[in-house]
């Protein structure tokens, strides 16, 4: 088949190579100058920074086989540790290595912070949790979830972990969601919960290799083209003069984009974006795409040359006039020296009182968390990035559009239908299933 992917984000990405896999004539466009979508790179002063700071964990088996199918060098890219949340004053939980089961019981029996009363309770909990296959009643919210639980592991473990992974606060979250990435992070098998944190830039960690490896598979690339029209054609009817039917086409041509004929699209922009193009072929699939509300994410990069922490990342007390939830030591992590990133997720509030506020209450944060003698030199905001729609609001009863819109057109992106939130992993899964759904005989529509 002739296919178009409207978006070179990690799920448009991992949707072309496993097209291209698969013999695909594949044509890639992204209104952006360069890959990578909302995890992308960003040069400050000659750094290679990122549009905000991103983990894996070891659970994101699909995001690591792409990785390496397209040639990235995983040993040198990323480094990888055991699940730590480890805060500034000590406490704080430390998985060692083992099966999973043995290695959360050991974490939280030798937890710093907790009471023995505190650390059987949460064991009771995960227990329970287990028991139920990880599943709880509709709509139920983290908060409801965890309101047995005491409060010292709400503080130090929940909702650190809730607001980490769903970039939802818990009094509004999911319980569902969160219960899945528990099952396969926490208890999916061993090393599920490990911490991958990027040694370079999430550029050089897959869009670049992927375009490179894309390139030399024969795909057309459209860097800086913003699609402009989807619309869909008679069987067999081709737009352009000698745009016939794609390789391996039976039907001819399905649809349009921007006048060119293409066998299936996989619309991996987005929400917004492909709302506009669908909008004409599949209204209903556009309104429940627009309907989604969002959450933001401020990463705010500190300077300060010669200072370093006492771990490559640190979770941090969050509260009214301290922001950010963790901090990455990026010259801890083998990248740039004295560079520091604070990560505010679930940050729509602080995004409302302003960029500028965001970063002196950081700036408050790290000098307060930490002893004096960690800043040789008062630190200084480097850049502050503040992705709007970082991700959708994860919150119960949420109706995400399915990826299936209408024969040989689907949908790929972190916020379709699915049972993961909006991470990178759950990106990749979906740009490769949007290249199974063309290829199925038959899928259902949305229109």
């Amino acid at each position: 088949m002739k296919l178009a992917v409207v978006g070179a984000g990690w799920a448009g990405l991992a949707a072309a190579v496993r097209a291209s896999q698969a013999g695909h004539a594949v044509t890639v466009f992204e209104m952006a100058l360069q890959p990578g979508g909302r995890a992308r790179e960003l040069v400050v002063e000659g750094l290679a920074l990122d549009n905000g700071q991103h983990i894996l964990i070891g659970a994101y088996r699909e995001t690591l086989a792409l990785m390496r199918t397209v040639g990235a060098d995983l040993g040198a890219g990323l480094l990888r540790r055991p699940l730590e949340l480890r805060y500034p004053d000590g406490r704080g939980l430390r998985l060692p290595a083992g099966p999973a089961w043995l290695v959360f019981g050991l974490g939280v029996a030798r937890a710093v912070g907790w009471t023995p009363r505190e650390k059987l309770a949460l064991l009771r909990a995960a227990a329970g949790w287990a028991l139920s296959g990880f599943r709880c009643a509709p709509g139920t919210t983290v908060d409801e979830l965890c309101r047995p639980l005491p409060p010292a592991v709400r503080a130090l473990m929940i909702d650190p972990l809730c607001v980490a992974a769903l970039n939802t606060p818990a009094p509004t979250a999911d319980a569902a969601v969160l219960l899945r990435v528990l099952k396969d992070a926490l208890f999916g098998g061993a090393g599920g919960a490990d911490l991958l944190l990027p040694r370079r830039s999430l550029g050089a960690l897959l869009p670049q290799p992927a375009l490179a490896w894309l390139q030399a598979q024969g795909a057309a690339l459209h860097l800086g083209r913003r699609v402009q029209s989807l619309a869909a054609l008679a069987q067999g009817q081709a737009a352009h003069a000698g745009s016939g039917p794609g390789p391996g086409s039976e039907r001819g041509p399905r649809w349009a984009v921007d006048g060119e004929a293409f066998d299936g699209v996989v619309l991996a922009c987005t929400a917004a974006e492909a709302a506009r193009l669908a909008q004409d072929v599949a209204p209903r699939w556009a309104a429940q795409a627009q309907a989604l509300r969002y959450e933001p994410i401020v990463t705010v990069y500190l300077r300060c040359p010669g200072a370093r922490l006492a771990a490559p990342m640190m979770a941090l007390a969050e509260g009214p006039q301290a922001p950010a939830q963790f901090v990455f030591d990026h010259q801890a992590l083998g990248a740039s020296p004295g560079v520091f990133a604070f990560v505010v997720s679930g940050a729509r509030a602080w995004v409302e009182a302003g960029l500028e506020a965001t970063a002196a209450a950081v700036l408050q944060q790290a000098r307060e968390a930490f002893p004096a003698a960690t800043w040789p030199t008062p630190p200084e905001v480097l850049r502050v990035v503040a992705e709007k729609r970082a991700t959708f609001q994860c919150v119960p009863g949420l109706h995400r559009p399915p990826a299936a819109i209408a024969p040989g057109l689907v949908a790929a992106g972190d916020y379709v239908q699915g049972p993961y939130p909006a991470t990178l992993e759950g990106a990749v899964r979906a740009g490769q299933s949007a290249v199974w759904l063309l290829q199925a005989p038959a899928a259902a529509t949305s229109r």
